[in-house]
């Protein structure tokens, strides 16, 4: 993705149309990358934009948001002392950087120096046990005074219990609605007291009221944000569950504290050890897999892979679409595969697939796959 030079901020008109091409219906950070990558900037992106989704099978031209909209949400970030972070910016945490497709831009509200600190993930049970909350506490506690963050989803039980105790050394909630829209609302105040020391972030818009599909993107920027994840309570189908297996897809280390086999809520957590998960009875057992990371793993700034040369590939046709549609289907399959037995340039096959995303008809999903949404 093109972006702004290490230590330098967008300009205000180019942070307006970042956020107006994110903020478009079907843009998700995988297809933002590919626009900026391929057509130099957001605001050169958004000239062309209804005819890509056009182009990719869409009934409709896409309706982006007016420059009005988005000075609005500007307007209302700055009411509540919150601003709009750019990957690339010096404040854009830097273990997002490392995650296949970082959100391109973030609401963030507090202080950005808490992303130069390592960071551990804690997450559980919303009706987590006294026992669990206890633990919770403790490791917070304790791995914020062996100088780690901690990061968590602001929801009750365990991931309160983990902000609350980490206060004092630096703590980043990961809302799934907008910054102005905490759930569960009666933990308003305690982001007040999170932006102290520490940070909240939302990827979604101001005024975006969270619905149940909005956990997922969520417990991703837990993931992320950290170099491992510890879930100390969980039952067999839970959110936690779905972090920690994001962030097996990320690389990064998984924890789980024992319980009871009967117990639902360690259901989950006991299942994580069964596949590999390391076991957790003392905040030891997490710093000593995760120092060894430390200045490996963590590292402020990642190289970008180079996006395909578009300038000297012949656009694609209906018939080089065609091919690549043919070859799609519900299951997922590696973009590799896809230019290998279609024979096509990678660049042609990077702008059908960017195509289909914008037309709401392509999924993408973790390594590099993609698969057909077929409409019901």
């Amino acid at each position: 993705m093109s972006k702004p030079v290490a230590g330098l901020r967008l300009s205000d008109r180019q942070r307006l149309n970042w956020l107006r091409l994110i903020r478009t219906p079907n843009v998700g950070p995988a297809s933002f990358r590919s626009l900026v990558n391929r057509f130099g900037s957001a605001e050169a992106a958004l000239e062309v934009l209804p005819e890509l989704t056009i182009s990719g099978g869409a009934s409709r031209t896409v309706r982006i948001p007016a420059i009005a909209e988005i000075e609005a949400e500007m307007q209302a970030a700055r009411r509540v002392g919150a601003r709009f972070v750019c990957i690339g910016e010096p404040d854009y945490p830097s273990l997002l950087k490392q995650m296949d497709h970082p959100p391109p831009v973030l609401a963030m509200k507090g202080i950005g120096a808490v992303f130069t600190v390592p960071a551990v993930a804690i997450v559980g049970a919303r009706n987590a046990s006294l026992a669990g909350i206890k633990m919770a506490r403790l490791l917070a506690n304790e791995l914020g005074r062996e100088g780690y963050g901690i990061v968590s989803g602001l929801a009750r039980g365990i991931d309160t219990a983990a902000h609350q105790s980490s206060l004092l050394t630096g703590t980043v909630a990961v809302l799934a609605g907008g910054l102005d829209q905490p759930y569960p609302p009666e933990n308003a105040g305690l982001i007040d007291e999170i932006v102290e020391r520490g940070a909240v972030i939302s990827e979604m818009p101001f005024g975006w009221q969270p619905r149940a599909q909005d956990f997922p993107r969520r417990n991703r920027l837990v993931a992320g944000a950290s170099l491992g994840l510890v879930v100390v309570e969980a039952a067999e189908r839970s959110g936690s569950l779905i972090s920690a297996r994001l962030a097996t897809e990320m690389g990064r280390l998984v924890f789980a504290v024992p319980g009871s086999p009967l117990d639902p809520r360690a259901r989950g957590t006991n299942a994580l050890i069964k596949d590999g998960a390391t076991l957790v009875t003392e905040t030891a057992d997490i710093l000593n897999a995760l120092t060894p990371l430390i200045g490996t793993r963590f590292v402020p700034n990642i190289p970008v892979e180079e996006p395909p040369e578009f300038s000297t590939t012949a656009p694609p046709g209906d018939r080089e679409r065609q091919r690549v549609v043919e070859t799609l289907g519900q299951a997922p399959v590696n973009i590799d595969e896809i230019i290998r037995h279609t024979g096509l340039h990678p660049a042609q096959v990077a702008m059908i697939l960017l195509e289909l995303d914008l037309a709401g008809r392509l999924e993408r999903h973790a390594g590099g796959f993609v698969s057909l949404i077929f409409s019901q």
